[in-house]
């Protein structure tokens, strides 16, 4: 007779399709453990656009179920995550000569308002040349026919979202184990039996399982080879790099998706964190997928395109912040245009490798939820276990709940600013109060680590105790998210770096080893020069 497991699924890869899975399957009742060699939040998921759409651009590709399933829980996103998904509205220029035209926008306009039933969202408008121009004064206005406005939804950190499904996880009972790497997928007649992993020290551990959920995006195929039959391959990735500016002349109020120029793909220019996202490439890859960079080709594209559209932008390599670029986890397709590989989810039970193993191909993080839903039931099967219904359509985020509560909690304390009250709401929404207790218990947490008092000490300590952080680097670009200010947040390292020592007792040599990681991390997001 087998021995007993110690849970029920391994899931491997802590980004917003593993953490999605990770919370359902716990929520459900299953004993569930996540793994991912990295910090979470780490790969394809923190490279986006940071946008929670519907896919207007798949209706061009007859992928009518995906934008509905996208629109739909788009909705669904807006109301558990309120505090991290936000409206966002944005304006499609028209230009006469462009491969889309003002009838074929209108089209794609109706059909996104008719698939999007039941929205809590304005439906789109039609604006003629003066009346986009009067709003937009920045916009070029050689060629320009009108513009078609309507809205999406926006998040302004994925990693919060992510980062909140494993809280909601661990809550329901999983174990959550970043910075570990599996390195084996045992089986027993062809079954899953356990999978080895390493932890940072480098030491092997062994923890016996009834499932895998290969969730690890890029590397879904890496993942595979640790098991004991190689497959064909599944991920044909397509590179995606995005740069971030500051607000520049002539920077729009909304969001603009516009069709460049050169090859007719369209791309955004996103207001995001007071500054301006502008993506993304979509580009065959296969390098590294550890280190990815933006390259100079992909940088001058994008600058180049948004000078075009606002001409007194003006921007050059100088005036990027930094950039940052990634792999989408698409289906593997070695012809035919980018831009035409589906962006729908394929959820593969991989029978001919082992009973028990599932791969997740693909996915948006619009549509997480649904996609970890889908697994969840074939988890179900697999393991043979009549499930509960799902819940997550419907149970708040982690720090969806109580938003006035914690507004009124942080407006008591006399420490935190009114610009660092809606920081903490942004970031951590309901949960906010809980870094107020904490630097209640400790005056030193008190105080401020920048000069406008934006950020506590005590987001230090609370990233550590409560959000799975390990590293400075965690801390600053997937935690407290100061990592995507303009400066990177470089202001603020040594006096957090000299909490999170203190928390974990970290020796000098230590301290210094973290923030050398920290200051390369940040050096490698710049744009090339």
């Amino acid at each position: 007779m087998a021995a007993q497991a110690d849970f029920d699924v391994a899931i491997i890869g802590a980004g917003v399709n593993g953490a999605g899975i990770a919370r359902d399957a716990a929520l459900r009742g299953l004993k569930v453990i996540v793994f991912d060699k990295n910090d979470m939040c780490s790969g394809t998921s923190a490279i986006s656009s940071r946008l929670i759409h519907g896919g207007l651009r798949y209706l061009e590709y007859a992928e009518i179920p995906l934008v509905y399933e996208s629109l739909h829980e788009r909705r669904c996103l807006r109301r558990i995550a309120e505090h991290l998904v936000k409206p966002l509205r944005i304006s499609i220029p028209i230009f006469s000569g462009a491969r889309r035209g003002k009838l074929l926008i209108r089209l794609g306009m109706i059909a996104y308002d008719i698939l999007s039933i039941n929205k809590r969202l304005p439906r789109h408008d039609m604006l003629d040349r003066q009346q986009i121009m009067s709003e937009e004064p920045g916009l070029r206005d050689e060629g320009l026919v009108g513009a078609a406005r309507y809205f999406d939804a926006q998040v302004t950190f994925a990693e919060r979202l992510v980062l909140e499904n494993l809280l909601a996880a661990r809550a329901a009972g999983a174990e959550v184990k970043t910075w570990c790497e599996v390195r084996e997928i045992r089986t027993c007649d062809g079954a899953i039996e356990a999978v080895v992993y390493t932890d940072r020290t480098g030491t092997r551990h062994e923890t016996r399982v009834s499932a895998v959920v290969n969730a690890a995006g890029p590397w879904v195929d890496e993942v595979l080879q640790t098991a004991p039959r190689t497959p064909k391959r599944f991920v044909g990735g397509t590179k995606g790099s995005h740069i971030i500016v500051s607000p520049f002349d002539g920077a729009p109020k909304d969001a603009f998706y516009v069709e460049a120029a050169a090859d007719g793909r369209p791309f955004f220019i996103i207001p995001w964190n007071q500054q301006y996202l502008i993506g993304t490439t979509d580009i065959r890859y296969d390098g590294s997928l550890d280190e990815i960079r933006a390259s100079e080709a992909e940088v001058e594209y994008l600058m180049s395109e948004t000078n075009r559209v606002f001409p007194a932008a003006a921007l050059t390599r100088s005036k990027i912040n930094y950039a940052y670029a990634g792999v989408r986890p698409l289906p593997y397709q070695e012809k035919g245009p980018e831009s035409a590989i589906t962006r729908r989810h394929i959820i593969k039970i991989n029978r001919k490798i082992a009973t028990g193993l599932i791969s997740i191909i693909g996915g948006k993080l619009t549509t997480y939820r649904h996609l970890a839903e889908q697994t969840v039931d074939c988890l179900g099967k697999i393991l043979r276990r009549r499930l509960p219904e799902c819940r997550t359509r419907e149970t708040l985020l982690p720090g969806a709940g109580g938003l006035d509560r914690a507004r009124e909690r942080l407006h008591t304390a006399d420490f935190v600013s009114k610009s660092c009250c809606e920081r903490l709401l942004s970031i951590y929404g309901g949960r906010a109060p809980g870094i107020v207790d904490l630097a209640l218990s400790d005056d030193e947490l008190q105080a401020a680590l920048d000069e406008a008092g934006d950020y506590l000490a005590a987001e230090v300590v609370f990233a550590i105790r409560e959000e799975f952080a390990v590293t400075l680097t965690d801390i600053v670009f997937r935690r407290m998210m100061a990592g995507f200010d303009a400066d990177q947040g470089r202001s603020l390292y040594d006096a957090l770096a000299r909490v999170a020592a203190r928390e974990f007792a970290w020796s000098r040599q230590e301290l210094e080893t973290q923030l050398g990681e920290l200051i390369r991390y940040a050096d490698s997001l710049r744009a090339p020069a």
